[in-house]
């Protein structure tokens, strides 16, 4: 159910390590949080440098020019420990697969209640219970 929109910089990725984000995203929520593989909803978004401002130095980071902004919309049901071990897992993969510096993923997980999902045919499939997982 959770839909990431990862925002990277232009042309610093081939086709291969866009596939590989994709992938460390949808195993970031199967292995913190037991969702099922097919539960995969996934944009990747390029930005030239005039688009995309990450500060090099917030918070004590030291970010390189592989930083990315990923926001995740995520169902507001999930307690706090159920969201660190997702921004944990997002960023172990994340880095393993793009062989990037940890500090250069900045993550936003954004709550949405779980009945505003509709998975297609314009049906709130999750309005009248809690998902399985």
């Amino acid at each position: 159910m959770p839909v990431f929109h990862a925002h990277i910089p232009a042309n610093r990725f081939a086709p291969d390590k866009k596939r590989a984000l994709a992938d460390a995203l949808n195993q970031s929520l199967v292995q913190g949080l037991n969702i099922p593989e097919g539960d995969r909803f996934i944009v990747i978004s390029e930005h030239d440098e005039s688009e995309l401002h990450l500060d090099p130095t917030f918070m004590g980071m030291r970010r390189g020019p592989d930083a990315m902004i990923i926001t995740v919309l995520f169902g507001a049901h999930r307690p706090l420990e159920d969201r660190r071990k997702v921004t944990a897992a997002i960023n172990e993969l994340v880095v393993e697969a793009l062989d990037i510096l940890p500090d250069d993923i900045f993550v936003a997980l954004i709550p949405v209640p779980i009945e505003n999902f509709s998975f297609g045919r314009g049906e709130l499939q999750l309005a009248d219970g809690t998902p399985r997982w």
